[in-house]
């Protein structure tokens, strides 16, 4: 027979422990803020809430039950109280770090949960082994406010893995930027000119609109938004705003838009409507020295010449006209080619003193001089705009 007493037969017969190992434990008991294990040895295994997850008051009841079996790290072998002193974390991290190096010599894209938004970027758990995207290297474009990321799971590649001076910096602009580059090449793909698209306002300027249509922008020039003149782009569209257009050119990956419908073409009737000697009624839209533009409807503008608006001499025509007024006048000229409609007050007032045909000469030669103006200040608009959007 064996001098050896009972206890201390079973205690040889239980394995011996050291601090480092990795054990594996089945739950016995589980508190709101430690687990219980039984590790196969003279004492059982204790978890405590810190050492099995950086959640901050997480009630450890709701994510572990009796019967369950958890794998962890020896961090001391009796913590005083007659328990072994385990880590989950550690051992989670320890994992982690290797997920994570794997990743970084393969370049392979992760996905991980943001765990916190920090003013410099983000922090986003591996295997509770933690990684920092710089806000540089959030977006492709700069994010001021980067909360709304909290708590999503984002993509992300390892830039950089130094686990010894806890830096591991993960990178997820680069895969954004990649996948806008996809998007685009296919959007192009599918687009041509004359095209009727659906897209989403992204920003609207003096000279325009950038609207997104799924992958690639299209812009929407002020001379584009409509038949009648569009003084402010940003009194009509706001961010957000879904918008139906065709296109109306392609270059490369420049996509340029138009709202101007050939079917709603105000000049497709006007040869009838506005034939010479026909008296119409029109708003005065806007001056200058040499005449008044009236507005006959949208998209349809006439000239009345300064020597028309009246029998007697007028100096400038807001001498006697203003913005806003209506008039009634004589159609003396029209030109449906080139756009052009040249009016005359004076016509309507005595038909003696000066003929139709010395009339509609008079405003012609002025309809000229201001549609070659108007033509030299669209194309500069034109040139500003492309350039803004090359840039």
């Amino acid at each position: 027979m064996s001098d050896l007493s009972f206890e201390q037969l079973l205690e040889e017969s239980l394995k011996t422990i050291h601090t480092g190992e990795v054990v594996d434990g089945k739950v016995i008991a589980v508190k709101e803020d430690e687990i219980i294990l039984n590790i196969g040895y003279k004492a059982d295994g204790i978890i405590v809430r810190n050492e099995y997850t950086s959640t901050p008051g997480l009630d450890l009841r709701t994510v572990v039950k009796e019967g369950d079996i958890i794998r962890a790290k020896v961090i001391r072998v009796n913590d005083g109280d007659g328990y072994v002193v385990l880590s989950y974390k550690k051992l989670a991290a320890e994992l982690g770090n290797k997920k994570l190096e794997e990743a970084f010599e393969n370049k392979e894209v992760l996905k991980a949960k943001v765990t916190q938004v920090l003013d410099g970027g983000l922090t986003v758990s591996v295997d509770e082994a933690k990684v920092f995207i710089p806000a540089s290297l959030v977006s492709d474009v700069y994010e001021k406010d980067l909360t709304k990321y909290a708590g999503q799971e984002i993509e992300f590649v390892i830039t950089e893995f130094n686990p010894k001076k806890r830096r591991i910096i993960g990178d997820r602009r680069q895969l954004v930027a990649a996948e806008k580059a996809r998007l685009k090449e296919e959007a192009l793909s599918r687009l041509q000119v004359n095209q009727v698209v659906e897209g989403k306002v992204k920003n609207v300027t003096d000279f325009g609109v950038f609207i997104d249509l799924g992958g690639v922008d299209g812009l929407l020039h002020v001379s584009e938004i409509s038949w009648g003149r569009v003084e402010n782009p940003k009194k009509k569209f706001k961010a957000g705003d879904v918008v139906k257009a065709f296109i109306k050119d392609i270059n490369g990956d420049k996509i340029a838009l138009s709202l101007k419908f050939d079917s709603e073409n105000p000049w497709l009737n006007a040869a009838d409507k506005y034939a010479v000697g026909t008296v119409v009624k029109g708003t005065v839209a806007r001056m200058t020295d040499f005449g008044a533009f009236v507005e006959l409807e949208v998209g349809v503008d006439a000239l009345l010449h300064v020597s028309q608006i009246a029998r007697t001499h007028v100096d400038k025509p807001s001498d006697v006209l203003k913005i806003g007024q209506e008039i009634e006048a004589k159609v003396v000229d029209i030109n449906v080619e080139d756009r052009k409609i040249s009016l005359s007050m004076k016509a309507l007032l005595s038909d003696s003193e000066t003929s139709d045909e010395e009339t509609a000469e008079t405003a012609a030669d002025a309809s000229d001089e201001e549609i070659k103006a108007e033509d030299a200040l669209e194309a500069q608009d034109t040139a500003e705009a492309q350039e803004t959007s090359e840039e």
